[in-house]
């Protein structure tokens, strides 16, 4: 039995100690997507993948189109090689409000039918309802929220200059430069020509012939458009310094203040090549610090290939810790932030590593599940290649979601908290939110050529607060620092923008556990402009509305509870 084999048993083995000691029946996840109302079946290529082009599959955003007060869900939804620029089409189902979505998609004029990848949400020109940037294998799309005008989103690609003709994953909105309207970063992955692709003779993985890359194909480099205002975005990749020594294969991407300085700085999950991590020094300018960082390899010094990325504060330092998704017979990772200085591989202390080398992670959340007070962590595996089975890979080709919930110091998987998690899915993105306004974290997932997946959160009652952020123009934020001090216990979250190929609800999710329903709550927001303000307020199971510079928020009940 060689290495790989050992470590695959021991990771089988932990996995059914876990089961054996027994989870609390608190997390609780209830498949919905037959009674929802979205019943739709992604497309990438056709199966079995032969191409590396097929395997990504689509992204899913939540974000509220229409201002209502709900989470309505986007799907950015491929083609197939033989027509790569006419696809079934991408779908927006809007949320009734009622446990159900309808398909609003033509109404809308969201008619996209081309291979899309991924998406990002941002109110690119600050009238308050929020766009769609849409990546995909060339060129991608910009699509302008109009629905308070004509009911609809319209094109305005060309008129905004953010058609990158190139092979896109992921994109992010955030306001890089500090001048209050959100820039836009596109990660891509690779040259590829669908009419003339890479010969797989001689491509193998752990002794089994496989198709052909990332290695060994040209990687693309990514692109900062800056926004101009006046619908305007100008290339600032290399005005800005966000150009790497060598271009790495762009799967994921996130805008977050990694160092505490006020300034929003750009992290890129690469495939097979390091990280990025581009320290925002000011005035529009960027340094690459993944490598001195810590941050552009696992401990080892390994370059993984990353896909799904989540931020939090695991430690509580006051500092945003970065989690990420890997191939494989590899692990995911966590880097802890040392106060903004350096981000250490922390993956084993908090009991990550082992467990998940059989799988191959996509999208993921760290979200508090069960409201308890700490976050929990999710994770959506499903495996590339087509041959792989235990015997021949150590993993096989379709893979459980693995919810991990975090006890005391260490993370602990929980198999029990539903049939999904006993169910083998060729997974792939991620979208988490409240759809159902009772306060608790929904998941929406989407699988390879197969159907979406919508999960709702039936963890037992406990109380929560939720915080959504509006900027000056009354446009959503997508990145800033949440922090809710309540009792003695002090949370952090951050908003922000990106993942892999896909968009969580812009909202900060807090469980403040059960008998604290009259303590009185302090919030902190620490704004991308650098300003930070302080409000207070009695009561749980809310949604806050923290506009900036505003003296007051606005609470309202939580409709589910």
């Amino acid at each position: 039995m060689n290495r790989l084999r050992v470590l695959a048993a021991a990771a089988a083995l932990v996995g059914s100690w876990v089961v054996a000691l027994g989870e609390p029946a608190s997390l609780r996840f209830t498949e919905i997507t037959d009674s929802c109302g979205v019943d739709f079946t992604m497309t990438s290529g056709k199966l079995p993948s032969r191409q590396i082009l097929e395997v990504n599959g689509g992204g899913v955003a939540l974000f509220d189109f229409d201002r209502d007060g709900d989470l309505d869900l986007f799907l950015a939804n491929g083609a197939t090689a033989n027509d790569p620029e006419a696809g079934p089409g991408s779908r927006l189902y809007a949320n009734a409000g009622d446990g159900t979505f309808r398909d609003v998609s033509e109404k809308v004029g969201l008619n996209v039918k081309r291979w899309a990848m991924g998406v990002a949400v941002g109110d690119y020109d600050g009238d308050g309802y929020d766009d769609l940037y849409i990546t995909c294998y060339g060129p991608n799309i910009l699509l302008r929220n109009d629905i308070a005008g004509t009911g609809r989103f319209v094109d305005v690609t060309e008129s905004a200059g953010v058609g990158d003709p190139r092979w896109s994953t992921s994109a992010a909105f955030g306001d890089v430069d500090g001048d209050s309207d959100v820039d836009l970063y596109v990660t891509n992955y690779l040259d590829f020509d669908v009419k003339a692709p890479p010969d797989r003779s001689g491509r193998m993985f752990l002794g089994v012939p496989v198709m052909a890359g990332p290695a060994g194909l040209v990687p693309q480099s990514d692109v900062l458009y800056e926004n101009l205002g006046h619908g305007k975005f100008r290339d600032a990749t290399r005005s800005s310094g966000c150009v790497p020594d060598k271009p790495g294969y762009g799967l994921g991407v996130a805008i977050f203040d990694a160092n505490g300085d006020g300034r929003l700085d750009i992290f890129v999950g690469n495939d097979s090549t390091e990280n990025f991590l581009f320290q925002n020094l000011g005035q529009g300018k960027f340094k690459n610090v993944g490598a001195v960082s810590g941050i552009a390899a696992n401990y080892d010094g390994g370059q993984q290939a990353t896909m799904g990325i989540v931020i939090g504060d695991v430690d509580g330092n006051g500092f945003p810790d970065v989690f990420t998704t890997n191939f494989s017979s590899d692990t995911n990772t966590l880097h802890v932030n040392l106060a903004g200085k350096w981000f250490d591989d922390r993956t084993s202390q908090y009991g990550l590593a082992m467990i998940s080398r059989p799988f191959l992670g996509w999208g993921a959340g760290l979200y508090d599940f069960d409201s308890d007070g700490d976050e929990d962590l999710f994770v959506a595996n499903g495996h590339v290649y087509p041959e792989a089975t235990a015997q021949k890979m150590d993993s096989e080709y379709e893979q459980m979601p693995l919810l991990f919930e975090r006890r005391g110091a260490r993370y602990r998987r929980n198999s029990t908290a539903g049939s999904m998690f006993g169910t083998r899915y060729s997974a792939r993105a991620t979208a988490f939110g409240d759809l159902d306004d009772d306060g608790d974290v929904d998941v929406v997932m989407t699988t390879l050529n197969g159907k979406v997946r919508v999960f709702r959160n039936d963890a037992t009652r406990q109380n929560v607060l939720v915080v959504e952020l509006r900027d000056k123009r009354g446009s959503r934020q997508v990145a800033a620092l949440v922090e809710l001090t309540y009792g003695d216990t002090v949370q952090r979250r951050w908003i922000h923008g990106g993942s892999f190929q896909s968009v969580d609800a812009a909202a900060a999710y807090f469980g403040v556990g059960q008998g604290n329903d009259g303590d009185p709550w302090k919030l902190r927001v620490v704004w991308p402009s650098g300003e930070t303000a302080q409000h207070s307020g009695v009561g749980v199971n809310r949604k806050i509305t923290v506009t900036e510079g505003a003296a007051v928020v606005e609470a309202v009940p939580l409709r589910g509870r």
